[in-house]
């Protein structure tokens, strides 16, 4: 069944990307515990097509995520906010095992949860406008599940920046830091999304997928691990098909006609 206008999980496709817009504007797309279980579902399902060579993440109205729900949350017990927190960090990692590359693309505000997808996403840029924050110190609420993935992407003094203050950093900011990759006007963030997301879907789905999945898994051990399993991920990859037609091209001067997955 197509998705309606009044779906909070909005899908499209065009050329290989496929597009999920958080649709909840008037709660600046909080993220209910519905809508995190129907986006983790739409991930799951979008990993098995191969016509999916990369996912763009994007928010309608006036922002992109102002986090969780507060109004869903008050006076819950304790279970249920286990279950919450336990949903929000699936998803999470739905979106660092899906095998195609993800871009966020920012507008407005990202804050709290709706910062912490953007630092999951393995790519992200956003309108000049932007802001970012973990803003729940301020409400007596840490961003603690949050903090997971913004850690990663800035480092721990600029983290705990965020974290004890809960001060909002603009798009600036946020690509000096890390935590975006680009910033840029805000008539041209469709098209520049767009443009990167087409250039990621021209590679082999097969060798996104593997380089994506070994970038992870590499990044929080030992140097020498990591090498280690680089050099057995790259051995592999470079027997694949998909590589093979690609150095053949290569030498050949022509376009590769990828054939993997």
């Amino acid at each position: 069944m197509a998705a309606i206008a009044t779906d909070p999980l909005l899908r499209s496709d065009e050329a290989g990307v496929r597009t999920f817009t958080l649709n909840r504007p008037d709660r600046y797309n909080a993220l209910s515990l519905g809508l995190m279980r129907d986006f983790i579902a739409a991930l799951d399902e979008a990993a098995g097509e191969e016509t999916v060579r990369a996912v763009v993440i994007r928010g309608s109205g006036r922002g992109f995520c102002a986090g969780h729900d507060l109004a869903e949350m008050q006076g819950c017990a304790l279970g249920e906010y286990r279950d919450l927190f336990d949903v929000c960090s699936r998803l999470m990692m739905a979106i660092h095992r899906l095998p195609q590359p993800v871009i966020a693309q920012v507008h407005g505000v990202a804050t709290a949860a709706g910062c912490q997808l953007v630092a999951a996403c393995d790519l992200a840029i956003a309108d000049e406008g932007a802001r970012f924050g973990t803003p729940g110190v301020r409400i007596g609420l840490f961003c603690s599940t949050p903090m997971v993935e913004v850690s990663r992407a800035v480092g721990r003094k600029r983290a705990m920046q965020m974290l004890l203050t809960g001060d909002l950093i603009d798009a600036a900011t946020a690509v000096e830091w890390g935590l975006v990759n680009a910033a840029v006007p805000a008539d041209r963030l469709d098209s520049e999304v767009l443009a990167l997301a087409a250039r990621i879907a021209e590679s082999s789905a097969l060798t996104l997928a593997i380089g994506k999945r070994a970038f992870y898994e590499q990044l929080d051990i030992p140097i020498d691990a990591a090498y280690d399993h680089a050099r057995e991920v790259m051995a592999r990859n470079a027997a694949t098909e998909d590589a093979q037609e690609g150095m053949t091209a290569f030498l050949e001067k022509r376009a590769p006609v990828w054939r993997g997955r």
